[in-house]
């Protein structure tokens, strides 16, 4: 089955808790700057007994933890906000870390009031609903549905002070579409599912056993490669992945796709194959820094053989990008 966004196990841990009467609180990194153990929108949700997520983990997270479920005991409901620096000169705040980062950890304790908004943030992220999660001091925990496409940039915002808001869309960050849908496709989608990523597959073969056989995809479609830039959104936040099956229909969806605006625009094959494929798209008249920007051979260079093995370097690969390697 196709993955869910990381976060459904919070709110799913949330939800059953809730339902039970069982106290339970959202932890939520609001805000990271620099090197920091949990990035922006981190989350767990906490109680007695039990933990789904995670804010970065050590011992900043063995604290919050402890504190979450010392005022769950206390039956405490007003939310903390907290900064964390993680450096040992720090005067206050220190997080018992010295990774150099900064960050602000709220801890949200979860009451009954707040069970409907809960089931309706969980079934957004099973559904795919989309969706914005919000919580500000004033304002409580809050949902708030899409009625347009989204067209801002920005996936996590978070306004501090006093009248403190966090907000986030509710889904999958980075979207990714693997044209070609053979094994290394295969392989590849497997691996992503584990990288919170969402995954579209795209092959001009029906009845391609490996397409068929793709469950980690989150969705996959037969094609007309002549038409295929109508199939693939751009944005900062998406990722496409060329392996057909040949050089000719590599260079055909390469024609359509380069000097989009992709955040990361890649093609599999040997040194060779990615050399001709350049000239080509050259001599069509893509100017050099359009065509500077088209990544291959893809993979970090591991050596690898099998298709297992060339999808963790071209996963690796993505990673780096992601992060801004």
């Amino acid at each position: 089955m196709p993955a869910f966004p990381r976060d459904l196990p919070i709110w799913n841990l949330a939800t059953s808790s809730l339902r039970a009467g069982t106290p339970v609180a959202l932890l939520c990194v609001a805000q990271s700057v620099g090197s920091s153990p949990g990035r922006q929108g981190f989350k767990m949700s906490v109680t007695a007994d039990a933990t789904a997520g995670s804010i970065g983990g050590g011992i900043m997270e063995h604290k919050f933890v402890e504190l979450a479920r010392q005022r769950l005991l206390a039956g405490e409901t007003m939310p903390l906000l907290r900064p964390q620096i993680h450096r040992r000169e720090a005067v206050a705040d220190r997080s018992g870390m010295m990774c150099s980062g900064e960050q602000d950890v709220l801890l949200w304790p979860l009451t009954a009031a707040d069970l409907n908004t809960v089931v309706g943030i969980e079934t957004a992220l099973q559904t795919a609903a989309g969706g914005y999660l919000k919580l500000s001091q004033e304002g409580g925990l809050q949902l708030i549905p899409t009625t347009q496409p989204i067209t801002e940039t920005a996936f996590y915002t978070f306004r501090p002070g006093p009248d403190w808001q966090y907000r986030e869309r509710l889904g999958f960050r980075d979207h990714i579409t693997i044209v070609g849908g053979g094994h290394v496709s295969l392989a590849l989608s497997k691996t992503l599912a584990l990288l919170d990523f969402e995954l579209t597959v795209l092959d001009d073969r029906a009845g391609l056993p490996t397409l068929l056989a793709n469950e980690a995809a989150h969705r996959s479609q037969v094609v007309d490669y002549e038409a295929i830039a109508a199939k693939i959104p751009t944005g900062p936040h998406r990722y496409v992945v060329v392996m057909t099956v040949g050089y000719r229909t590599d260079a055909v969806v390469l024609h359509q796709l380069l000097g989009r605006p992709y955040r990361y625009l890649g093609v599999m094959g040997s040194a060779t194959k990615v050399t001709e494929l350049r000239r080509g798209l050259r001599e069509a008249g893509f100017s050099e820094a359009a065509v500077a920007r088209l990544h291959g051979p893809i993979g970090l260079p591991i050596n690898s053989q099998t298709p297992e093995e060339i999808a963790i370097s071209i996963a690796a690969e993505l990673i780096k990008v992601r992060h801004g390697a």
